[in-house]
C-alpha cells in the first residue's frame, strides 16, 4: 500500500504557454476528459486544501490551465453532463434536473411541502444531439467512456449509442449500485456492482480502480488511432465508502490536525441559515474533516495519475488534450454533507458558488509546466467547442448553441470574454436549495429565487463568499442583470415551475 503524501501548496500566477498544432509537423492529439462526481471546487490541493490530498490533479493542473472560476452548467449531475455532451445550456436541452429527478414519482402528500412544481423534463438526451463524442468519431477518433453516464434513462440511449465505440460502467444509474456497507464491511464501491454495462470483479474489488485500469487497456487498444477517452468516475458521489487501510490514514491524519476536536457545522450566521423563503431549516458543513471522503478523493485521485502515468510512459502525454472537471460542487448541506467548500456558500443544488463553481483544467498540447490561470468564468458548455479546434475539426455552431471556444484563453488571451454565463435550475434538490437561475457576468453574479421572486446580487471578485446582498444598494445594475436573465430564458423556451395548488406550509 503506497499512502499519500501531502500535496496543498497553491500554484502562482504565470505566464499560459500554447503551442498550436500544424498538419505539417503534428499528428491529431489523444482527448482525455474526467470528470469526477460532485467534486467540490475546495477539494482539490491547488485550490488549497490541506485535509485532501490530490497529487496527481495537482500535477496536472500544474501542466495545465486552471480556471478559477469554472462552471459547471448546473449544480446537479444530469443537466451538467448532458451540457458537456451536447455543448448547450440545460436551459435549452429541457434536461433540468438529475435523472428523473427529486420530485418525480413523489405522491401527493408529499409535494404538499413544496411551494412549486418543477417542470417535466426529458429523461433521455435526445439520439438527434451530435454529442463530443460523435463529433471526434467523425474525424477517425476512437471513443471510449468508461464509468459514470446518468445522461438517460434508457438503455437504448446509453454511450454506446451516443458516439462511443465502447462503453464500459455507463448506466441509468448516478451512483454505484448495490446495497451500501453488506456484510463484511462492503457495498456500492466494491464488487460485486451490479451494474449491466460492468462485469463484476474479484469480490471486493475497488470500482474507482476497475475504471482505471479498464482505461489502461482501451488506450492500449487504440493502436496509432487517435482517441477519444471519456472517463467519468463515479467517486466521489455518495455512499461515502473508501478502502479502509486509505479511511485510517486520513482518521490519523484528522487526529494530527486536531479536526476530530472540532464540529463540523459552524453556529456563525454567515454560514448556518434559517433561509426566510424556505419552509424548513438546513445547516452547512463548513471544515474538511471526514477520513472516508478525504480517502475516497484520494483513490479518484491514484487513477488520474495511473492514467497520466501510462500517457508519460507511451510517450503520448506531450500531444495531449487532458482535461478535468466535476459536475457540481461539492455536497455540503444534506445526505451526511462529507464536505466543505468553504469559502464559497451553498454546494450541491444551490446556485450559490459552492454548487456550481468547480476544478476546470484543461492542458493542450506541449504545454508543460506553465502553472497558467485564468480567471475568465467558463462554463462545462465550453468544452465542445474547445476540444474541436484544439484537434483540428470544424466547429459545430449549431450544436454547441452555448458553448464558447477557450483557445484565445489557453493562448493566454487576457482580453478575451466568452461572455455572460446564465443558469437555470427550476427544481428542489432536497438539500434546502430552491427553483432558482442566475446570471454571472463579469465580477457580478444574481440569482433570481424563482418561489417569492426576490433577487440577490453579489460581487464575486470582492465577496466570493456572496455574504453581501448588493440587490438594493445597486438597485440598477440587479434588475438589469435579472432583465438579461428573463430574455436568455426566453430565448431558450426554458420550462418554468409552476405554483403548487396542493402546497400546505410547514411550521417549525
Amino acid at each position: 500500500m503506497k499512502y499519500p503524501v501531502s500535496s496543498s501548496a497553491l500554484f502562482p500566477v504565470a505566464g499560459l504557454l500554447f503551442f498550436p498544432l500544424t498538419a505539417q509537423t503534428q499528428t491529431r492529439p489523444n482527448v482525455v476528459f474526467i470528470v469526477v462526481d460532485d467534486y467540490g471546487w475546495a477539494d482539490v490541493g491547488y485550490n488549497g486544501s490541506r485535509f485532501y490530498e490530490t497529487p496527481n490533479i495537482d500535477k496536472l493542473a500544474a501542466d495545465g490551465v486552471i480556471f478559477t472560476d469554472g462552471y459547471a452548467a448546473a449544480p446537479v449531475s444530469s443537466p451538467a453532463r448532458v451540457s458537456i455532451m451536447t455543448g448547450k445550456n440545460p436551459a435549452r436541452t429541457g434536461i433540468t434536473d438529475w435523472i428523473p429527478g427529486y420530485q418525480y414519482g413523489l405522491d401527493k402528500q408529499k409535494l404538499s411541502k413544496y411551494k412549486m412544481l418543477s417542470p417535466e423534463m426529458p429523461l433521455n438526451m435526445p439520439l438527434e444531439e451530435v454529442t463530443i463524442g460523435e463529433a471526434l468519431r467523425e474525424q477517425g477518433y476512437k471513443t471510449f467512456y468508461v464509468g459514470k453516464w446518468h445522461c438517460a434513462e434508457d438503455s437504448l440511449f446509453y454511450p454506446q449509442y451516443q458516439g462511443f465505440d465502447v462503453n464500459i460502467g455507463g448506466w441509468l444509474m448516478g451512483k454505484p449500485n448495490g446495497d451500501v456497507r453488506k456484510k463484511g464491511g462492503r457495498g456500492a464501491y466494491f464488487s460485486p456492482y451490479h451494474n449491466p454495462m460492468l462485469s463484476d470483479g474479484p469480490d471486493g474489488e475497488y470500482l474507482t480502480d476497475r475504471l482505471g485500469d479498464e482505461c489502461l487497456k482501451l488506450m492500449d487498444s487504440a493502436g496509432r488511432s487517435p482517441f477519444f477517452l471519456f472517463l467519468s468516475f463515479y467517486a466521489v458521489h455518495t455512499p461515502i465508502e473508501a478502502k479502509p487501510e486509505v479511511t485510517k490514514y486520513f482518521e490519523k491524519k484528522a487526529r494530527k490536525m486536531g479536526l476530530d476536536t472540532i464540529s463540523p457545522f459552524t453556529t456563525n450566521k454567515d454560514w448556518i441559515r434559517n433561509t426566510p423563503y424556505r419552509a424548513w431549516h438546513w445547516k452547512e458543513r463548513t471544515i474538511q474533516s471526514d477520513a472516508e471522503y478525504a480517502a475516497l478523493i484520494w483513490s479518484m485521485d491514484e487513477n488520474v495519475g495511473k492514467v497520466l502515468d501510462y500517457l508519460k510512459k507511451e510517450g503520448l502525454y506531450d500531444n495531449m488534450v487532458v482535461c478535468l472537471v466535476s459536475d457540481n460542487g461539492g455536497l455540503s448541506t444534506a445526505e451526511g454533507s462529507p464536505t466543505s467548500n468553504f469559502p464559497l456558500r451553498g454546494g450541491k443544488g444551490w446556485l450559490y458558488e459552492g454548487g456550481i463553481r468547480v476544478p476546470y483544467i484543461i492542458k493542450t498540447p506541449y504545454m508543460k509546466g506553465s502553472a497558467g490561470i485564468c480567471k475568465t468564468p467558463v462554463s462545462s458548455t465550453d468544452f465542445y467547442p474547445t476540444i474541436l479546434e484544439l484537434t483540428g475539426a470544424t466547429l459545430k455552431p449549431y450544436q454547441h448553441k452555448d458553448g464558447v471556444s477557450l483557445v484565445p484563453l489557453l493562448k493566454g488571451n487576457t482580453v478575451f470574454d466568452r461572455g455572460a454565463i446564465y443558469f437555470h435550475y427550476p427544481h428542489y434538490g432536497g438539500k434546502g436549495d430552491s427553483p432558482a437561475g442566475a446570471i454571472r457576468k463579469g465580477d457580478y453574479k444574481l440569482i433570481w429565487f424563482y418561489e417569492d421572486d426576490h433577487i440577490e446580487l453579489y460581487n464575486l471578485k470582492m465577496d466570493i463568499s456572496e455574504k453581501e446582498n448588493l440587490a438594493e444598494t445597486q438597485k440598477e445594475r440587479a434588475l438589469s442583470l435579472q432583465k438579461e436573465l428573463q430574455e436568455w430564458l426566453c430565448s431558450c423556451a426554458a420550462k418554468m415551475p409552476v405554483y403548487n395548488p396542493d402546497y400546505k406550509e410547514i411550521k417549525y
